[in-house]
């Protein structure tokens, strides 16, 4: 079950336009990698320090391939690569990749399965926010 919330928003783009209501998602807590690696554990037959090697591994393999270049695929979990931020140039000589990229961004892009899993959520709406 999927929680949300209901927070009115106005218009950036119109700030003359009416205000509209729409749903944000509401957390429901946090799961430490620690937590995963156990969960993954006993719903398996691997143990707990096993699941939490090959977790931690990917931690910190991920950083380096994406850093590379590669694109990060997990089945039908999804894939993860990296897109860069920058600011424009006016011409190709102009651009200046020091101070022109301002920042690399890490993108998941859920899989099949995932996506499919996460198509069936059912919502509930948990309050309304007050409106600052």
């Amino acid at each position: 079950m999927v929680k949300y919330v209901l927070v009115e928003r106005g218009n950036p783009g119109n700030r003359a336009a009416p205000k509209k209501w729409y749903a944000q998602h509401k957390s429901s807590g946090e799961m430490t990698l620690r937590q995963l690696a156990k969960d993954l554990s006993n719903g398996s037959t691997v143990n707990m320090p096993d699941v939490m090697a090959v977790l931690e591994s990917l931690l910190q393999r991920l950083p380096e391939l994406l850093s590379q270049g590669m694109i990060v695929r997990l089945g039908d979990f999804g894939s993860f690569s990296g897109s860069l931020n920058s600011a424009g140039a006016a011409t190709k000589e102009e651009f200046n990749a020091g101070a022109d990229i301002t920042g690399f961004n890490v993108k998941f892009r859920p899989g099949k399965e995932l996506t499919k899993a996460t198509a069936q959520v059912d919502y509930q709406r948990v309050a309304v926010e007050p409106v600052p």
